[in-house]
């Protein structure tokens, strides 16, 4: 007998070839998604990621630092904080010329759950001070002010104007010897105890508090402390040097926090400046911008304009302006001395003084003197002063000071000194006659006098910008006044000992005259490279730097101790910004200008054609001669 299959038996027979098929599809496709996962993985081995280019070659674990590469690292957490902590308690560590991370956690902590601990501990506050009184014991004030603080908090935590969190500090200090990074973490630790904040180094968890400062928001070392919102909020990290004060100038505008740089430079231990920049970065605008609004401070201004740029800005104040050239009108006699004479300096001292700079002045014309010919120099210019009697008893206030001319004439007389004689010559007879061989005759009776050496030979520009510097000592030894000197271009002065010296004397004598010197330059490396040229930097209590060029952006860093990203921030730099230091302090600076101090204080060719058009337009208009 067949055997004949009922409807569900052929039901189940489909129902069991589309489960065999489903199956078989999913197995195919797991199977592909498998291929492609492992294609995918054997194309990522060949692939460099960020976290390989990042990965340092070696990593050691030490008890209480970490070695990464050739870098030695350490952790310092904050463990305690005093009753008090002002605004900006963290500035000092965060402005530090120093490689370093610094993290904060903040844990929010329920006010409820606050409040609950706080009520318990205010009643055993409370029950310890009337034991304390039914006993008779004198008042516990610690315990009294544990109180007030108490029972303020938990008012402000009921209104809600205050908030509680538990809160982490730790910073991570980088440096390239275990012996520097003991001194950086004593540095640290230092600072904390000068605020009364309890700090330490990890011990055992320097990987953990390693990981705790890398930009992954993950604390591994949970060491925290219970803090109200108010001093969290002192805690606040984004925190720049502030160069603002109540007198003083506009310098720029603060680039971290958009602040007002004002500053007065004689309110420092010294008011001199220097100002490195390469040509283009802006240099002289900055400084022609301080120059117009120390003026409207009741300051005198003395300029050195190598390069006529100050010529506008003068027309426009009514300055004074100089030309010091072969055939300008206008000398000044290297061998002028200071007057009247101030009680505490003898009048020998100030002929010593004359004697000694012009010595200077000359063995800059000779290119040097042999030993028997500083002798000789010496003697001639001490019988030179005489010839005019200026001797020790004599009355300087009437005194008419030698020329070039006499000196050549004493030389002339003396055994030896032909080839001076011949040299001197040059600047007597010869061509360069009309420089140093007449009296003065110019007038810096004005707030602004601007002395030009554009059109002088590139071989005469020291002599005459040291000449010039000394006529102005001159004149600021015998009237002490608040006045500034700007010296621009001054690596003209570093190519000569002589000249930097005297320069460098000059910087560091100034402020007892009340004079603030101003040296600008865009070689920086010639400058910085003179034993003089860092002795100035190093008596500069302002310092304005602005864009470098890659060859000199590592004597840079090095003299100012600048940190890779101010490095890189100078390197960057437009037109106008920069680092300005002030004292101890410094911020990274944008010079600005309004609409008028910009017209006349720039620059810029194409700018000032257009000023100059404008003006000749002006003129034909009105008929203005």
């Amino acid at each position: 007998m067949a055997f004949k299959p009922t409807i569900n038996q052929k039901e189940s027979k489909a129902s069991a070839s589309f489960a065999t098929a489903e199956q078989k599809k999913m197995v195919a496709t797991a199977e592909t998604e498998l291929v492609s996962l492992e294609e995918e993985r054997i194309y990522r081995e060949g692939v460099v990621s960020i976290r390989d280019l990042i990965a340092p070659a070696a990593f050691n674990v030490e008890s209480n630092f970490l070695q990464i590469g050739n870098v030695y690292c350490r952790t310092i957490f904050v463990s305690s904080y005093p009753r008090y902590i002002s605004i900006g308690w963290a500035s000092p560590i965060i402005n530090l010329s120093i490689t370093m991370d610094i993290a904060m956690f903040f844990y929010p902590v329920k006010s409820e759950i606050i409040l609950k601990q706080l009520r318990n501990k205010v009643g055993a506050l409370e029950a310890q001070i009337t034991a304390d009184s039914e006993k008779g014991a004198p008042r516990d004030p610690i315990r009294e002010t544990a109180l007030r603080d108490i029972e303020k908090l938990r008012d402000d935590l009921t209104q809600g104007t205050e908030h509680f969190f538990q809160f982490a500090f730790y910073v991570t200090v980088y440096s390239e010897s275990k012996e520097k990074l003991d001194k950086v973490s004593a540095d640290i630790e230092s600072i904390f105890g000068g605020k009364l904040i309890s700090s330490r180094k990890v011990l055992f968890q320097a990987e953990q508090g390693f990981n705790s400062t890398l930009p992954l928001g993950i604390d591994e070392l949970m060491i925290s402390f219970n803090m109200n919102s108010s001093p969290i909020a002192a805690s606040f990290p984004f925190i720049s040097a502030e160069l603002t004060s109540d007198s003083g100038i506009l310098y720029g505008i603060n680039r971290h926090n958009n602040s007002l740089i004002l500053f007065d430079r004689f309110s420092l231990q010294n008011a001199n400046m220097s100002v490195f920049a390469t040509s283009g970065a802006g240099k002289s605008y900055a400084v022609k911008l301080e120059v117009l609004r120390t003026m409207m401070m009741g300051t005198d201004v003395i300029v050195i304009d190598p390069e006529m740029e100050y010529k506008h800005l003068s027309d426009a104040v009514g300055g004074t302006y100089i030309n010091i050239s072969l055939s300008s009108e206008s000398k000044i006699n290297p061998f002028d001395l200071p007057r009247p004479v101030g009680k505490s300096i003898s009048v020998e001292d100030v002929i010593r003084g004359a004697i000694i700079t012009a010595k200077g002045l000359l063995r800059i014309i000779f290119g040097g003197l042999t030993t028997s010919q500083d002798s000789l120099v010496d003697r001639a210019l001490i019988e030179t002063y005489a010839k005019k009697d200026i001797t020790a008893d004599a009355d300087l206030s009437t005194a008419v000071p030698p020329l070039m001319q006499d000196l050549q004439e004493i030389l002339e007389g003396m055994e030896g000194s032909e080839e001076l004689v011949l040299k001197l010559k040059k600047f007597t007879e010869g061509t360069f006659s009309g420089l140093f061989n007449s009296p003065t005759n110019v007038d810096i009776h004005n707030q602004l006098v601007i002395f030009s050496v554009r059109d002088l030979e590139d071989e005469l520009r020291p002599i005459a910008i040291y000449s010039i510097i000394n006529y102005i000592w001159n004149v600021v030894r015998s009237e002490t006044k608040k006045r500034i000197m700007i010296i621009d271009e001054a690596w003209w002065l570093m190519q000569h000992e002589d000249s930097a010296r005297f320069i460098y004397a000059l910087v560091k004598r100034c402020r007892k005259y009340y004079l603030g010197v101003t040296t600008i330059t865009q070689d920086v490396n010639d400058f910085l490279k003179s034993q003089y040229g860092q002795a100035i930097v190093t008596n500069s209590a302002l310092l304005l730097l602005m864009k470098q060029s890659p060859s000199a952006i590592d004597l840079v860093q090095k003299v100012f101790l600048l940190t890779d990203s101010e490095k890189y921030l100078l390197l960057e730099s437009g037109v106008g910004e920069g680092i300005f230091f002030a004292g101890f302090k410094h911020a990274a600076i944008k010079v600005v200008a309004s609409y008028t101090e910009d017209q006349l204080v720039t620059t810029n060719p194409e700018q000032l054609l257009e000023i100059e058009r404008a003006k000749k337009e002006f003129d034909e208009k009105f008929n203005v001669k």
